[in-house]
């Protein structure tokens, strides 16, 4: 019989891609989605429209305990894979308080209801590189004290630590990926890789003239998230639960990103960028970069995308997509 997989934030880049894996590996998949996406599937459900019929999606709400208690019960899933939240850093700022509520007792909701009904299910949370923030040393390993610097941050160390906690109280196989940026052509508009690649591919099609942006000198650890997915699925094969860092072990500045995207199509980024101090953080991450021993070592998960090929992909599918769509 086929293993049986719950993912929330299927929709999600990480979600369509963990669910190709898992498809690929024989697991009859389940998505969690909000009723909306439901009702409106063409905008909403994207990134996995080429597989909504193959994996069964279920309506739910991460800020509502009965609906996920409800989905795991009719699911009884053998796996599941927690990635929904709230995951655009600056509207943690400006919405603070749906951030909290949405990932902290999101997450706590998932496993209640997991260990309430299926205290075997295996348990995995999508930890982010924000929770280091002002990190005390460089790079950052699974032992490296957490010091966020937004409420998203702050959200994932409460959901790091709830996972810790029902690992240790309750003895649910629960481990957490403590995943640096990864980005894919997958990624939401919103965040600032897609919009650089986004608005070169229109700056090169002439639909638009100029990109603006905040701090070109923070410098992010970033990888493609289809190879991401893999160590997601690594951990909970393992005979026992456990956090491991995910990463590149190289770190790229915004501005770096901005070169490599311009110049693939011919173009100088310091024509095009405008500095707009609407995008600065109120409290910077300057420089998170990932130190991944621990999972090649225990997981034999490896890396070996350059970030300049990662780049050139993401405007490559821009150039299609801005082409098909002007």
């Amino acid at each position: 019989m086929a293993k049986k997989a719950l993912i929330t934030g299927i929709t999600g880049q990480d979600g369509s891609y963990l669910a190709e894996l898992l498809l690929d590996k024989g697991y009859e998949v389940h998505g969690i989605v909000r009723r909306v996406a439901l009702e409106d599937p063409e905008h909403r459900l994207g990134r996995i429209t080429h597989l909504q019929h193959k994996v069964e999606l279920h309506p739910a709400s991460l800020e509502s305990f009965p609906s996920i208690y409800n989905v795991v019960r009719i699911i009884r899933p053998d796996e599941c894979y927690h990635l929904a939240a709230q995951s655009f850093v600056d509207t943690s700022f400006k919405d603070a308080f749906s951030t909290l509520n949405i990932n902290i007792n999101g997450t706590h909701y998932v496993l209640e209801a997991l260990n309430e009904l299926m205290p075997e299910c295996r348990f995995y949370f999508a930890g982010s590189s924000e929770m280091f923030g002002k990190a005390e040393e460089v790079p950052q390993t699974e032992i490296t004290r957490f010091h966020p610097r937004s409420p998203y941050g702050i959200s994932k160390v409460a959901g790091f630590d709830l996972t810790r906690n029902y690992r240790e109280a309750y003895g649910l196989y629960a481990a957490s990926g403590i995943l640096f940026n990864h980005e894919s052509p997958r990624r939401g508009f919103e965040f600032v890789t897609r919009k650089i690649t986004s608005h070169v591919a229109r700056i090169k099609l002439g639909q638009i003239g100029h990109l603006s942006l905040g701090n070109l000198d923070a410098k992010r650890d970033w990888g493609h998230a289809r190879e991401y997915v893999k160590a997601m699925w690594i951990m909970l094969q393992q005979d026992a639960p456990d956090d491991y860092v995910i990463a590149t072990g190289e770190t790229h500045s915004v501005r770096e990103f901005c070169e490599i995207a311009f110049s693939y199509v011919g173009l100088d980024y310091r024509e095009h960028v405008q500095i707009d101090p609407r995008f600065l953080r109120p409290a910077e991450v300057d420089l998170l970069i990932g130190d991944c021993t621990k999972a090649k070592d225990k997981l034999n998960w490896t890396y070996d995308i350059r970030f300049e090929n990662l780049v050139k992909e993401m405007v490559d599918a821009d150039l299609s997509f801005f082409s098909k769509n002007s």
